[in-house]
């Protein structure tokens, strides 16, 4: 190789090596003046967790109700199902479903026509036989008068007497023969035996019907109740006249109801017992709707909290307590579940018997799975507006004053376990 082209080679070797090392001074000074997202969150240390007002509830000594869950169908008190009493056809029928109907109201007719015909026969027969005892009769008082005077003997006077009363006998069977032929005209009228509103048609004009054959189903929704099922072992819990809240389907707000009959038999399929409850009068209950009745077996004052702050992920169950500005773990207790008025509706809760006191923050579900530990802090402007609820409930079911102040008591204590209390 010449002089000139090794000399050449060298420098660009040369070249290429400072490039190269100028290129990794670059990429690190870029890489030492960034910190990297991982040393910024260890150095600005654990974030806590923001609580609004719908994550905490306040522990409160309230009144609950424990409740007797049971299921059953709306039936009408009064109900009938209209049938035919004689075999004909059906002629006429005016009513259709949820038509409104009178008792006594005509709302079919049967073709009674073999019926009028029969009857005729029989008002005939009667008169044949009342004519027959005219006779008898007159015969009878003509033979009495002549045995007197000695002209006939005492046997004909006899036999006369005999067929008198046998004539008599003939009109009075043929009087029923025609009593029950015009019966008979009259059950061809289809009339209403109670007040209500169809609920089906059976049949349609024109059809033949049989005795007994059903035409018309007629409901009297002006007074209704739920039939439940009950099982054996909670029937010793039922008494008449306890009270109970019932949700229907289709209905967006419970209806009240009261136990008002306790079938004294069980069914023999599955044992249970049936308990009727009375709804009270509301728009939109139909017979046949499926509804879900809490019955109130027991009331009394207990220590309070949201159902839905009990955690299961342990052997026995805990509540996360907002204590210190962290989360708390705290073992409990449970005994009655019943449900109190909230702002919302009806909210859940559930005795606490051992491991909370009045006046502790425990932390709904909505918050999510919590280690013991983590740090809480309040969001703005929560704190102020629970510390008095919390108070207000304590004292409204412990000691409550007259009448108004006690349904002022029991809102506030009501909504102290839906609301979020302060530190």
């Amino acid at each position: 190789m010449k002089p000139a082209n090794r000399w050449l080679l060298i420098v660009v070797l040369a070249l290429l090596l400072g490039a190269a090392v100028a290129w990794v001074l670059i990429q690190r000074k870029a890489a030492g003046g960034t910190p990297a997202p991982a040393k910024l969150a260890a150095s600005a240390g654990p974030q806590a967790i923001e609580l609004t007002p719908g994550d905490l509830a306040t522990a409160s000594v309230t009144e609950i109700a424990s409740l007797l869950e049971v299921t059953g169908s709306v039936k009408a008190y009064n109900s009938a199902l209209v049938k035919t009493r004689i075999a004909a056809e059906l002629k006429t029928l005016s009513v259709r479903e949820g038509e409104a109907v009178r008792a006594g109201q005509l709302i079919g007719q049967l073709d009674t026509t073999e019926f009028d015909l029969r009857l005729r026969q029989a008002e005939d027969q009667a008169a044949a036989a009342q004519a027959q005892l005219d006779i008898a009769q007159r015969t009878l008082d003509n033979n009495k008068a002549l045995v007197t005077q000695g002209f006939i003997s005492r046997n004909a006077l006899d036999t006369s007497i005999s067929s008198a009363a046998s004539a008599s006998a003939s009109l009075q069977a043929a009087r029923a023969a025609a009593d029950l032929a015009r019966k008979a005209v009259r059950d061809g009228e289809i009339r209403a035996p109670i007040s209500g509103m169809i609920s089906q048609r059976l049949a349609q004009a024109g059809e033949r019907l049989g005795v007994d054959a059903r035409v018309v189903e007629i409901v009297d929704l002006s007074r209704v109740e739920l039939e439940a099922a009950v099982a054996p072992e909670d029937v010793v819990k039922l008494r008449v006249g306890q009270r109970a809240q019932v949700q229907i389907d289709g209905l967006a707000q419970s209806v009240a109801a009261t136990v008002a009959r306790i079938n004294p038999s069980a069914q023999t399929g599955t044992r249970s017992v049936s308990a009727y409850l009375a709804l009270q009068a509301a728009p939109g209950l139909r017979q046949g709707l499926f509804g879900r009745a809490g019955i109130e077996v027991t009331r009394k004052l207990a220590l309070v909290v949201p159902f839905s702050a009990l955690r299961f992920e342990q052997s026995q169950p805990y509540v996360l307590v907002f204590e210190g500005g962290k989360a708390a773990q705290r073992r409990v207790s449970t005994g009655l579940r019943g449900e109190v008025p909230g702002a919302g509706g009806s909210e859940a809760v559930v005795e606490v018997l051992e491991g909370l006191k009045a006046g502790d923050q425990v932390l709904r579900s909505s918050v999510g799975a919590l280690r013991e530990g983590t740090l809480l802090k309040l969001a703005a402007g929560v704190a102020a507006g629970v510390s008095g609820a919390v108070t207000g409930a304590v004292a409204g079911a412990v000691a409550p004053g007259p009448a108004s102040a006690a349904s002022a008591g029991q809102s506030t204590a009501a909504a102290a376990v839906a609301s979020a209390p302060s530190k």
